[in-house]
C-alpha cells in the first residue's frame, strides 16, 4: 500500500468512527429525553410536536405533517390529544379563515421549556470534565457539521 491509500483508508476508518460515536451519542441523548419525559404526560411523538411548534410558531397539520415526516391523520390524532390536554389549540388563520394553525398554548410552553432545561442540565452534567476551549470547540465542530448537513 502506497501513503494515498494508507491515508484514504485511515480516513474512511475515521469517517465510520465518527458516525458510530454519532448514532451512540443521539441514542444516548433519546433514551435520557424519553427519562425526562416519562415524568410528564406527554408521549413522545407529543413533545417533538410541541419542539416544532416552539421553535417555528404556529403551523398548519399540514406543515407539522411535513416537519415529523407523519401522516396528516397521524398528525390530527396526536393534535388532538394534545388539545384535550391543553397543551396547544386550533386557531383560524386571521388571512385565510379556510386555514387552521396549531398554536401552542401556556402550558405546552412551560413543559417544552422545562423539558429542554432538564436536558439541558443533563448534558452541562456530561461537559464538565471538557475545558473551556474543548466546550467551544465542538459547539463550533457541531454547528459547522450541522450547517453542512442542512438540506439547500
Amino acid at each position: 500500500m502506497n501513503k494515498e491509500e494508507i491515508k484514504m483508508k485511515a480516513d474512511v476508518q475515521v469517517v465510520a468512527d465518527i458516525e458510530k460515536d454519532l448514532r451512540y451519542i443521539s441514542s444516548i441523548i433519546k433514551q435520557k429525553g424519553r427519562e425526562i419525559l416519562s415524568q410528564y404526560t406527554l408521549t413522545p411523538p407529543q413533545f417533538i410536536a410541541l419542539q416544532w411548534l416552539f421553535e417555528y410558531g404556529d403551523m398548519t397539520i399540514g406543515d407539522l405533517s411535513n416537519k415529523m415526516y407523519l401522516a396528516c391523520s397521524t398528525t390530527t390524532d396526536l393534535v388532538d390529544r394534545m388539545e384535550k390536554n391543553e397543551l396547544v389549540e386550533r386557531v383560524k388563520d386571521e388571512n385565510d379563515r379556510r386555514v387552521v394553525r396549531i398554536h401552542m398554548l401556556k402550558e405546552g410552553e412551560r413543559i417544552i421549556e422545562e423539558v429542554i432545561e432538564k436536558r439541558q442540565n443533563y448534558l452541562q452534567s456530561v461537559l464538565e470534565d471538557f475545558s473551556q476551549e474543548e466546550v467551544e470547540g465542538l459547539k463550533r465542530n457541531l454547528a459547522k457539521l450541522h450547517q453542512e448537513m442542512k438540506p439547500e
